[in-house]
């Protein structure tokens, strides 16, 4: 039978501890000879050894942990030190593994520090035999130890403390760098675990934990981005879509990678940050993306994300409003407080009604908050912005939620109180008695609060207390709660107004009475009816009455006039989701019943404007989108659907751009239905879709079309050459700016590929070599590698000239109208009718009747065809009366005959891909058809002299619309060619509604394509310059210019840098066109306007430091949200851009990129406002300075921005970093930028570097992928010095985060660089004395970012480095397998640093690829 462990062990432990009687009665007076020692020792650990052998691996921890159990029930200290030397004999002969043995001492239940001899005892053994520990294990074992020093309370006994050292001895040898026994990395880890920021050590290790805390602060430092804190994005632009401004939503704290001791301000939350992006408009989803919030969990009840911080932000931004009202005198002007208020609310709702913020909670905080304020000016607007979502979320939600909202009015309407004693109040009239010592507190009734002038908007925000007490009280009744609450005295008199007003019979729309009465009602059926009535009446006409839209057989109902954003900006939301909900009903139930009447216009504009609405987005144009539109093509409403799509077209403002390319991908399945082969939808279908391609963001791009990457098919045209390649323009363009492609050559991998090749495979095409050497080279490359063979001009004469025989020959007329409309014939029709005006002067009858049947979508062949032969025609013309000739014809094509659209024709030829003197002839027909004949002139003089583009402040469009019809009708049935056949054909073409449109704007995004192909090929510059001339007014009816205008001076760089004519005349055309509408100084500076503008080639204008410092300073107040700010304020819904940032950020880029002066030039005058001296930047705001510069010149194209890539080096090489001479100080706190800006004691150096860090975190991805290529091949060979190594690890480090999100090929090559440049440094440096935080920041980057990924490369490299620098970096590569082990440290050798043992090598690390979290 097997004898149990424990008896074996016990019989091989006792045989040698046993004592005589003896011993025991004269304890301590008995002494073993050392020789004795040696041989009881010899003979315990020779039986334990045959015992050893004969057990099993998994019986190994069990009897060590046994031997430890043993060893501490002993009472003796003489029988437990010699057990212990027991043990250390085993470990060190090689017998017991020291992890396994350490692992037991420490875990032992027994060890505790009232047993001060065992303590002693045990840490001496584990001090001792612990340098054979591998360095996981010595990891874990800190982690032991330090958990077991927390057991030893705050106060014992002094006489003891010396035998708790040893413990601490323990701690102090693993945390020692020189013996090295784990990546001091590993150790700062698990210290920082168990005493966070801020949290002090244990008093036993004294300062021994701190100090080795604060040798973490230089590598902390290299891995932080300087002055971080006060960075700041531009909402909505391309920069703050990306991971630098994610915050942990439960702290705002940045999420900082690993437990380094950062700077303080580093984990403090960054309030300021999220209240910056909250003031901003139109900043929810950057919020959303910042906190991680996401909408989608809405549904699933337990994912209610509610987030605390943002909640506190909300309310604190509710607290500035009020303050700042205070001061304001006017309110409805249109001024900051207004936008403040009406920003507020939108903001407010969208996050409580997401689930984000709760709605008591924000309001008792404001009570606590605004208590004893005294601030009570804001109050109305306050109530107003409560009573949006009271209205609108009080049915679905318990009354207890909204209750909280009394107690506010108890504190900001103190009219109610009877009894007072506050100096100012309306109802205390205060007095002192000479008496009595005291004042007396005399009664005065309760004051109300009188009726406002209704004819004024304000008056609806005066109302909003007593409407909210309207609709808690509805609530009660319907509950039949007890919680009713008698109306405040207070409010008497508003309530009284409004239950008067309910019962008169007529509402007149002059005054604020109907919003009054829909915000007081809206949850009362019965009364509510009455007010939304009378709004819905007004704009729907009242059944009879009618009135003709352009073209022909369209009548509509007859209401013209639109309810006025004032009128629909004091409805609440409640009220304003009804309406719109009343006007999509009708919409959808007019389409069902396939109306002959047309929408009425007051109705069409009134939905325009009540989708620009954000808080209505469900109804509005999410409904728009995926309800109302899809039912509306089911009814097959065509005129409702031409409609919807004018709608979109030319009154929408900040679509989501998700929303954007829904649609467009809706148009592109309508564009195949049969029913749209319809002249004049199909106009509207391509016109809107290209609208919707061209005005895509450079920015949405990428993210919008990787979502149909699946299926690329939906979002481009299966037939429309036109339109695809609008596509690949954008792509191009957004490309270029967002520098996607920047270091690549190839579009393999990426996004674009799968795009690219559906479009070559659904409209095979080429491009000109003028406008392909713009694209970024792989795109470039694409089409080099896919080009399309084109057919000859040789080839289309000879066949049009076949064609043009066989309809001369052919003379029964069914068949000619057959063989020419047939589909698969070739598309040469409107070449056959150019051949026939140019010979006969006519065309007949038949000619109209093939027009007619070959049907719109075809007929877009013909014009693509008709557009080259033109170009051929022109090229082989002898001039002169010939050519006038064919301009004639061309002209009658399109005004006379109305056989094509001057829109799709321009459109065609500029996308036509002619080379050489074709392309100039090309380029000469489109000025010849725009200028050359009055026609278009004159429609576009008058448009522009005559209408506005302000349409939501405009009552009377439909008038100015009608009558510009009536002068110049659109005729989109070929009604020209019916009236010149012969006979003529009587012809009434049942045209679709239009409410906004006309050739000028249809014009508009053909006109930014022309603009860009004639900026392209050199010699049509002078064309350009013409076009503007005569065309550029358009540009005032151009819903984004200043960024039509930013995407070309960005683009075409490189074509513009020496012409700077043409550039100046490009920005002030457009400018100029705007200058009657827009409020002076709301774009370029006035200096640029003085001496910028004036065109003087013999003397070109080069700005001085304090024009740039000025313009940067514009952007800094901006930012800054100083009041009265820089620019003059405007409704952000209806601008091009959705904040001031924005707008001021691109205003300043269009105006920099517009200096006749190299970008190399500019980009350094940038850098300069902060590195040179000046006397406009102050010292306290230098690092908003810096930030707008950031800002700025990564918004610039690359000329600009390379420039700081020449400063690093400047500084790189300068003296302060190369010297090896010793320097004053120590170079991390010189890298502190803030604390040497604080203490007047920064250098060149430190300013360069924060302004690098400014530049690199506002920077894209493919602006910053630049970084290694810079790295390895321009500043490695420089790097020589420690100093310099510090610089550039602390110049890159603090991105590596960035790369590892989104660019992991780009950090693996900056981790290889890192060494490449330590090896450098350390052949050519004699001493090093900051091996430890070099190190300390290489193992930061393995074990945060790069695994063992670089592992090969970079164990080569630590091979050859000194044995020091060596030693520390061994268990990055492990190198103890490359080196003969030398024996187990004993406990003298240990002290030895260099002879410690190497560690047993690593267990596995982990996939390659995958960084390891420390606990690995």
């Amino acid at each position: 039978m097997a004898v149990p462990m424990e008896t074996q062990l016990q019989s091989i432990f006792e045989d040698v501890v046993k004592t005589e009687v003896i011993e025991e009665a004269f304890a301590g007076m008995f002494m073993d000879t050392p020789e004795d020692e040696r041989t009881k020792l010899i003979s315990c650990l020779g039986a334990f050894r045959q015992y050893w052998d004969t057990l099993p691996q998994e019986s190994h921890e069990p009897c060590v942990q046994w031997t430890v159990r043993f060893i501490h029930s002993q009472h003796s200290p003489k029988r437990i030190s010699f057990l212990y030397d027991c043990l250390a004999m085993a470990v060190e002969t090689s017998l017991l593994p020291p992890r396994m043995v350490c692992q037991a001492l420490i875990g032992s239940e027994a060890l505790e520090w009232e047993r001060t001899q065992l303590w002693a005892l045990t840490f001496r053994l584990i001090r001792k035999i612990i340098g054979g520990v591998d360095y996981k294990g010595v990891r874990d074992l800190l982690k032991a130890v330090l958990d077991k020093v927390q057991t030893i309370p705050t106060l014992v006994s002094s006489a003891i403390v010396q035998h708790l050292l040893p413990a601490r001895e323990v701690v102090e040898y693993i945390l020692d760098r020189n013996a090295c026994l784990l990546p001091a990395y590993f150790a700062v880890n698990e210290i920082r675990k168990l005493y966070p920021e801020g949290q002090l050590s244990h008093w036993l290790l004294g300062s021994l934990i701190s100090d080795f805390v604060d040798s973490f602060r230089p590598t902390a430092r290299l891995n932080s981005i300087c002055g971080r804190c006060s960075l700041l994005p531009v909402v909505n632009n391309s920069g703050a879509i990306c991971n630098s401004w994610k915050l942990d939503p439960a702290t705002l704290r940045f999420p900082l990678k690993g437990m380094l001791p950062y700077d303080k301000d580093l984990f403090d939350p960054q309030t300021g940050l999220l209240r910056y992006v909250l003031e901003q408009p139109y900043s929810r989803d950057m919020v959303c993306n910042m906190l991680g919030l996401n909408k989608q969990t809405l549904n699933i009840a337990q994912h209610k994300q509610r987030c605390p911080v943002l909640e506190e932000q909300l309310v604190d931004l509710v607290v500035y409003a009020m303050e700042r009202s205070e001061t304001e005198e006017q309110f409805d002007d249109g001024g900051t407080s207004q936008l403040l208020w009406q920003h507020l609310s939108s903001q407010l709702i969208f996050f409580v009604l997401f689930q984000f913020a709760s709605f008591p909670h924000m309001v008792l905080s404001l009570h606590q908050k605004l208590a004893g304020r005294g601030l009570i000016k804001g109050r109305d607007h306050l109530m107003w912005v409560l009573l949006q979502f009271i209205s609108g979320s009080i049915q679905k939600n318990a009354l207890a939620d909204f209750l909280p909202v009394m107690k506010l009015f108890d504190l900001l309407y103190p009219e109610k109180e009877g009894w007072t004693s506050q100096v100012g109040h309306h109802s205390a009239t205060l007095t002192h008695d000479p008496d009595i010592s005291s004042p007396v507190v005399l009664f005065t009734p309760p004051l109300c609060i009188p009726v406002p002038d209704i004819n004024k908007p304000q008056s609806t925000h005066a109302f909003a207390m007593t409407c909210i007490w309207i609709h808690l009280n509805r609530k009660a009744q319907n509950d039949n709660s007890k919680l009713q609450i008698p109306i405040p005295h207070s409010l008497k008199l508003h309530h009284e107004f409004l239950q008067q007003s309910l019962r008169s019979k007529s509402l007149p729309m002059t005054d604020y009475k109907i919003a009054l009465l829909c915000n007081a009602y809206s949850t009362n059926s019965e009364c509510f009816t009455l007010p939304m009535g009378v709004l819905v009446e007004t704009i729907y006409g009242n059944g009879t009455a009618r009135i003709s839209l352009p073209g022909t057989n369209c009548m509509a109902s007859g209401s013209t006039t639109p309810l006025p954003m004032n009128l629909l900006d004091s409805l609440t939301v409640h009220a304003k989701m009804s309406l719109i909900h009343s006007i999509a009903t009708r919409v959808i139930k007019l389409a069902h019943a396939k109306s002959s009447i047309a929408l009425a216009p007051a109705l069409v504009e009134t939905y325009s404007r009540l989708l620009v609405y954000m808080e209505i987005e469900s109804l509005g144009i999410k409904g728009f989108i995926s309800q109302l539109l899809p039912n509306v093509f089911k009814s097959h409403a065509w005129g409702i659907l031409h409609t919807l799509l004018e709608m979109f077209s030319y009154r929408m403002h900040h679509i989501q751009p998700h929303y954007r390319v829904q649609l467009l991908s809706h148009l592109h399945s309508l564009a195949a239905v049969p029913q749209t082969n319809q002249n004049q939808l199909h106009l509207c279908v391509e016109s809107t879709a290209l609208r919707l391609i061209t005005a895509l963001g450079s920015s949405e791009v990428q993210p919008q079309f990787t979502r149909f990457l699946s299926d690329p098919k939906t979002v481009l045209s299966a037939e429309s050459e036109e339109l695809n390649r609008a596509l690949i323009l954008t792509l191009a363009r957004a490309t270029h700016i967002t520098d996607f492609f920047t270091g690549s050559d190839s579009i393999q991998g990426t996004w674009c590929k799968d795009i690219l090749q559906t479009i070559m495979s659904f409209t095979p095409h080429n491009w000109a070599s003028h406008t392909l050497s713009c694209f970024p080279a792989p795109l470039q490359a694409f089409f080099k590698q896919n080009n399309v063979p084109q057919e000859s001009r040789f080839n289309l004469k000879k066949n049009v000239e076949e064609e043009y025989r066989k309809w001369k020959s052919m003379t029964n007329e069914n068949d000619i109208i057959t063989h020419f409309s047939m589909q698969g014939s070739p598309p040469l029709f409107l070449c056959l009718l150019w051949k026939m005006l140019l010979e006969t002067d006519h065309i007949n009858q038949i000619g109209y009747r093939v027009l007619e049947r070959i049907g719109a979508r075809a007929l877009v062949a013909h014009v693509r065809t008709f557009a080259d032969f033109l170009v051929y025609e022109f090229s082989t013309s002898a001039g002169g009366q010939q050519l006038n000739k064919c301009i004639e014809i061309l002209n009658d094509m399109v005004w006379k005959y109305n056989i094509v659209t001057l829109d799709r024709l321009i459109l065609c030829l500029a996308m036509r891909s002619h080379e050489g003197n074709e392309a100039q002839v090309c380029y000469f027909i489109i000025q010849l058809l725009l200028l050359k004949p009055n026609d278009f002139r004159n429609r576009v003089s008058d448009f522009v002299k005559e209408n506005a583009p302000e349409h939501w402040l405009q009552s009377d469009w439909h008038n100015k619309h009608m009558s510009y019809h009536k002068k110049y009708p659109e005729k989109l049935y070929f009604e020209g060619l019916a009236e010149q056949v012969n006979p003529p054909m009587p012809l009434q073409p049942q045209y679709l509604p239009i409410y906004f449109g006309n050739v000028c704007l249809r014009f508009l995004p053909v006109f930014d394509i022309v603009i860009h192909r004639f900026l392209e090929l050199l010699p049509v510059s002078k064309s350009l310059e013409t076009l503007l001339d005569h065309l550029g007014g358009l540009y005032k009816f151009h819903d984004r210019p200043v960024t039509y205008l930013y995407n070309t001076l960005h683009y075409y760089e490189r074509h513009l840098r020496e012409r700077t004519n043409l550039k100046r005349k490009l920005v002030h055309a457009i400018m100029s066109s705007l200058k009657d509408n827009r409020t002076p100084g709301w774009c370029l500076s006035d200096t640029y306007l003085k001496f910028g503008m004036n065109p003087r080639d013999d003397n070109i204008w080069v700005p001085d430091d304090t024009y740039y410092c000025k313009l940067i300073g514009r952007l800094v107040d901006t930012m800054a949200g100083k009041s009265p700010g820089p620019f003059p304020n405007c409704d952000w819904r209806f601008n091009e851009f959705p904040n001031p940032a924005a707008h001021a950020l691109h205003v300043t880029c269009v105006e920099l990129m517009a200096l006749a002066v190299p970008g190399k030039d500019v980009g350094n005058a940038l850098l300069n406002v902060v590195l040179k001296s000046q006397p406009l930047v102050p010292r306290e705001n230098v690092t908003a300075f810096m930030n707008a510069i950031g800002l700025v010149i990564t918004a610039l194209p690359e000329p600009y921005w390379i420039v700081l890539h020449d400063r690093l080096v400047s500084v790189i090489s300068s003296p302060a970093l190369t010297s090896e001479t010793e320097w004053v100080g120590y170079p991390f706190q010189l890298l502190d930028f803030t604390a040497c800006h604080q203490s007047y004691s920064e250098m060149y150096c430190s300013y360069v570097l924060a302004l690098a860090h400014a530049v690199w975190h506002h920077s894209s991805i493919g602006q910053l992928s630049l970084i290694p290529k810079f790295l390895s091949e321009v500043l490695k060979p420089l790097v020589k010095t420690e100093f310099q190594l510090l610089y550039v690890y602390h110049l890159v480090g603090p991105f590596l985060q960035r790369f590892q999100q989104e660019r992991t090929r780009c950090m693996l090559e900056i981790s290889v660089a890192f060494y490449e440049m330590l090896q450098a440094v350390d052949h050519h440096s004699k001493h090093l004395a900051y091996m430890d935080p070099i190190c300390d920041f290489l193992y930061h980057i393995k074990y945060m970012f790069t695994g063992d990924s670089v592992k090969d490369q970079v164990e080569k490299i630590i091979c050859t480095l000194r044995p020091a620098m060596k030693l520390r970096l061994r268990f990055i590569t492990h190198i103890s397998k490359m080196e003969p082990s030398g024996a187990v440290p004993t406990a003298t050798s240990a002290t030895q640093p260099t002879a410690v043992s190497s560690p047993a090598p690593q267990g596995g690390a982990g996939p390659s690829n995958v960084p390891l979290s420390v606990a690995q």
